[in-house]
């Protein structure tokens, strides 16, 4: 009986470090696939991240301010606009393509999403930043 009481205890004793290393794998493992996910190697096709928005965009001399600039970078940027998922999730409620889909008619008049996504878009562009890095930037900053 005494040898039974020793084998369960030597038992108990590697549960917790098995334990312990078992969860670090799965951290580090959900680490990795989600570097993957976000890395230049799974965002580097920048035609693959593409919305595919083909018309064009409505001239910014019809608005002013603030509105008239965004729309002004829609003309100037569009293959990074038409690279970025809008999360005023028009896409889902209107069926737009990309970003640039809001500029193609009035829906970024109305949308300060819209508005403040194509500014931050344009800030980042400006900085030198590639595609992939501006949508990675956005959907940070804005998916929440």
């Amino acid at each position: 009986m005494s040898k039974r009481i020793v084998k369960e205890s030597n038992n108990k004793k590697w549960f917790f470090p098995a334990l312990i290393i078992l969860i670090a794998i799965g951290i580090g493992g959900g680490y990795l696939l989600s570097s993957y996910f976000y890395s230049n190697e799974a965002l580097t096709d920048v035609a693959s991240l593409r919305g595919g928005e083909t018309r064009p965009t409505l001239s910014p001399a019809r608005f002013t301010g603030k509105t008239a600039s965004t729309y002004e970078i829609a003309r100037e940027i569009p293959e990074v606009l038409d690279s970025l998922y809008c999360y005023c999730d028009c896409k889902k409620y209107f069926g737009h393509k990309s970003l640039l889909t809001c500029y193609v008619d009035d829906h970024a008049v109305h949308c300060d999403v819209c508005q403040d996504e194509a500014i931050r878009a344009y800030e980042l562009y400006k900085q030198g930043k590639d595609i992939p890095t501006i949508r990675r930037a956005i959907d940070r900053e804005f998916s929440h």
